[in-house]
């Protein structure tokens, strides 16, 4: 996309769309992966990114974000197209968890990183009740889109105009392999 609009995420020539995932490794530390496209809908990625971190912290309740955004950080530190930045990035989960705003890991990103963030998460959170259902292809169950940084029906429609033909829009299954089997996926 070279400029204008598309679900409320402005693009200029040269910025990236990114989409990133974390998977926590047995021995202590994580994978962390991310897939770059130049437009939003990701319908050719251009690039991909695996990072290992040796050490994360530990799991906290409500507070998983410092767990996920140093392994987040060395994924997408340094990401920059020819002539832009990152102007719009993907996560699995939720951008916030409530509709009062309680931060969830995408309100916590896109305060770090200071670009719009959609949250896709494959199951129901109990107080997510504002997150926007979503069907793809022919599947029966939705993804639940959130937004930190642009409006929710916004990215609710950039994640159902995503590539590929499933449930999960391509780019995130392909960064999910990623994270959980490195570049031998």
């Amino acid at each position: 996309m070279t400029g204008g609009v598309t679900g409320g995420v402005e693009g200029q020539g040269g910025d990236l769309f990114v989409a990133a995932d974390v998977h926590y490794l047995a021995s202590g530390g994580a994978r962390a992966a991310a897939v770059v496209s130049a437009d939003a809908a990701f319908s050719r990625l251009i690039a991909d990114r695996v990072e290992l971190v040796p050490e994360v912290e530990p799991y906290q309740p409500g507070r998983f974000y410092l767990r996920e955004l140093p392994p987040l950080h060395a994924a997408l530190d340094g990401l920059t197209g020819p002539d832009g930045k990152m102007a719009l990035l993907v996560v699995d989960g939720y951008a916030d968890l409530d509709p009062d705003g309680r931060p969830g890991l995408g309100a916590h990103a896109h305060a770090e990183f200071g670009v719009p963030v959609i949250g896709v998460a494959k199951t129901a959170f109990r107080t997510a009740t504002h997150a926007i259902p979503v069907l793809r292809g022919t599947s029966a169950r939705p993804l639940y889109v959130t937004a930190a940084g642009m409006s929710r029906p916004g990215a609710a429609e950039l994640v159902r105009q995503m590539a590929g033909r499933h449930r999960m829009p391509d780019a995130l299954r392909r960064v999910d392999t990623l994270a959980r089997h490195g570049r031998t996926a």
